[in-house]
C-alpha cells in the first residue's frame, strides 16, 4: 500500500504540465489495476505496524480510485480554464488522503485521515460550485461532521490511556461495556453514512457540490462511515448487540420517510442525494447486526451503491448543462432530445432499484436475510423500502423521459463519446462484478 500513497504524493510534480489530467488518469489507471489484484487475496497485507490491508480495505480503495479516475473524466472541462492545476491537485490530495484512511490500522491515524478528507472536498464545493447558496452547503458540511466527530477524538484518547495501544486488531479482542464509550465511537460514523436524523448536510452539499463533489461524495465519502462502523464495533460488540436495535429502527423508519419525500422532491439532485440516505440506511442496518450475510451485503451495497449513484449524478450534470436547470419539471422529454442518453438512463435506474444481473440485487438478498435472522419484524419495513425504492426509481425515469420537452430541440445537442464512456464505465463494473461476487464478499 506504500506504493499507492507514496506515488499519490510524487503525482503533485506533474500539475506544473500542461497535460498534468493525462498523466493524473493514466496513473490513477495503474494503481486500480494494482489493487484489483490485491482485492483478490483474503490474506492481510501487512505494510507497516500502522498500515495494513485486507479484501475490505482494497475493494473501497479499489472504488476510490476508479472514482477519481471518473472525476477526472467528467471535469475535463475544468482542466481548461485558468485553475485545472488547483482543481487536479485537490482530488490528488483527496485520493491520498482516502487511500490513507482505508488502509491504516492505527486508531488516531484512522481518525486524522477521516477529518483531513473534510477539507479537499469543502474546497471543492466553495471553489467550483455554482450557485452561492455553496457557502451554506459547506457550513452544514462542516457542522455536522466535526461536531460528531469530537466525541471520537476523546473516545479515541480514553482508549489510548487505558490500552496503551491504538492498533486496530489488538483492540478488537478488547470490548467495552460503557454506554458512552459506544455513543462517542460510533456516532462520527453514524453521521458521515448520514443516519436518518442527521441527514439534512448531504442533499444540500450535494445540490451545491460540482459533479466531481457529487461523484466523491456518493461514491466514497459516505463510505467511510459504514467503513469505521465495520472496524469499531468488533470493539463494542456486546453492548451492540443489546442496543443495536435503536439505530436499525431508526435507519429503517427514516428509509421508508426518505423514500417518500423522494416522491415529493423536484429537484434532480436532491432526489437523487435522499435516494442515497435510503440506501445507505438499509446498507448501515444490516452492519449493525454484525452478521457474516449483514457485513458482506453491505459491502456489496456500498460498491453498488457508490457507483450507480455517482452515475446517476453524471446523467443530472448532463441534462444541467444543456437546460441550465435542475428541475424535474423541464428537464422532460430527454426520450425525443436524446435518445441514446435515454438508454443510460434506463440501464443506471435498473441498477439502481436492484434489478438483475447487478450486484445491488445480490447485496440486497444478503442484507435482507441478515435482517430477518436477526429479527422478523423487519421484513415488514424492508418489503417497503423496496418498494418504494422501485418507485422513485421509476418517478425519476419517467419523468425525465417521457412527457413534452419544455426547452427547444436545438438547446439539446446529441451526447459526446467522453459522456458515454463516463456511464459505460460506471455500469459496466456493477454488472460484471456479479459473475466473481467474493471479490467483495470474502474479507474475514
Amino acid at each position: 500500500m506504500l506504493k499507492i500513497l507514496l506515488a499519490t504524493m510524487f503525482m503533485t510534480p506533474l500539475l506544473s504540465s500542461s497535460n498534468s489530467w493525462i498523466f493524473s488518469m493514466l496513473t490513477i489507471m495503474l494503481f486500480t489495476l494494482f489493487c484489483f489484484n490485491l482485492s483478490t487475496q483474503n490474506n492481510p497485507l501487512d505494510c507497516s505496524y500502522s498500515l495494513m490491508t485486507d479484501v475490505l480495505s482494497n475493494t473501497l480503495i479499489l472504488l476510490t480510485l476508479w472514482i477519481i479516475f471518473l472525476m477526472f473524466l467528467s471535469s475535463m472541462k475544468y482542466n481548461l480554464n485558468k485553475h485545472k492545476k488547483e482543481f487536479n491537485f485537490v482530488l490528488i490530495i483527496l485520493m491520498f488522503t482516502l487511500t490513507l484512511t482505508f488502509s491504516t490500522m492505527n486508531l488516531m491515524m484512522f481518525y486524522l485521515a477521516f477529518e483531513s478528507t473534510l477539507i479537499p472536498t469543502l474546497i471543492l464545493i466553495m471553489g467550483w460550485g455554482n450557485n452561492p447558496e455553496r457557502t451554506q452547503a459547506g457550513a452544514y458540511f462542516m457542522m455536522y461532521t466535526l461536531m460528531a466527530s469530537l466525541p471520537l477524538l476523546l473516545a479515541i484518547m480514553l482508549i489510548y490511556k487505558n490500552s496503551f495501544t491504538l492498533w486496530m486488531p489488538f483492540l478488537c479482542n478488547q470490548s467495552t461495556q460503557l454506554l458512552y464509550m459506544y455513543i462517542a465511537l460510533i456516532l462520527a460514523f453514524l453521521v458521515k453514512t448520514p443516519m436518518f436524523l442527521t441527514h439534512l448536510w448531504l442533499p444540500k452539499a450535494h445540490v451545491e457540490a460540482p459533479i466531481s463533489g457529487s461523484m466523491i461524495l456518493a461514491g466514497v465519502l459516505l463510505k467511510l462511515g459504514s467503513y469505521g462502523l465495520m472496524r469499531i464495533l468488533s470493539m463494542v460488540e456486546n453492548i451492540n448487540n443489546n442496543l443495536n436495535h435503536i439505530w436499525i429502527s431508526i435507519m429503517l423508519m427514516g428509509s421508508i420517510i426518505t423514500s417518500l419525500i423522494c416522491l415529493r422532491q423536484t429537484d434532480l439532485k436532491a432526489l437523487i442525494a435522499y435516494s442515497s440516505v435510503v440506501h445507505m440506511g438499509t446498507a448501515t442496518s444490516a452492519i449493525l447486526t454484525m452478521n457474516y450475510w449483514g457485513l458482506s451485503g453491505g459491502l456489496a451495497l456500498l460498491i453498488a451503491h457508490g457507483l450507480a449513484s455517482s452515475g446517476l449524478f453524471c446523467l443530472s450534470n448532463i441534462n444541467y448543462e444543456r437546460s441550465n436547470s435542475r428541475s424535474i419539471l423541464i428537464n422532460k422529454g430527454i426520450l425525443l432530445t436524446m435518445p441514446n442518453l435515454s438508454l443510460w438512463w434506463f440501464l443506471l435506474s435498473v441498477t439502481n432499484m436492484s434489478g438483475p444481473p447487478s450486484i445491488n440485487l445480490f447485496s440486497e438478498i444478503k442484507i435482507i436475510s441478515s435482517l430477518a435472522s436477526w429479527d422478523m419484524s423487519s421484513m415488514l419495513p424492508l418489503a417497503l423500502i423496496a418498494f418504494l425504492s422501485g418507485v422513485y426509481t421509476l418517478f425519476i425515469f419517467s419523468n425525465t423521459q417521457h412527457g413534452k420537452p419544455l426547452m427547444s430541440h436545438s438547446v439539446f445537442m446529441m451526447g459526446k463519446s467522453q459522456e458515454y464512456l463516463l456511464m459505460f464505465l460506471h455500469w459496466m463494473p456493477i454488472n460484471i462484478i456479479i459473475m466473481k461476487p467474493e471479490i467483495i464478499s470474502l474479507w474475514f
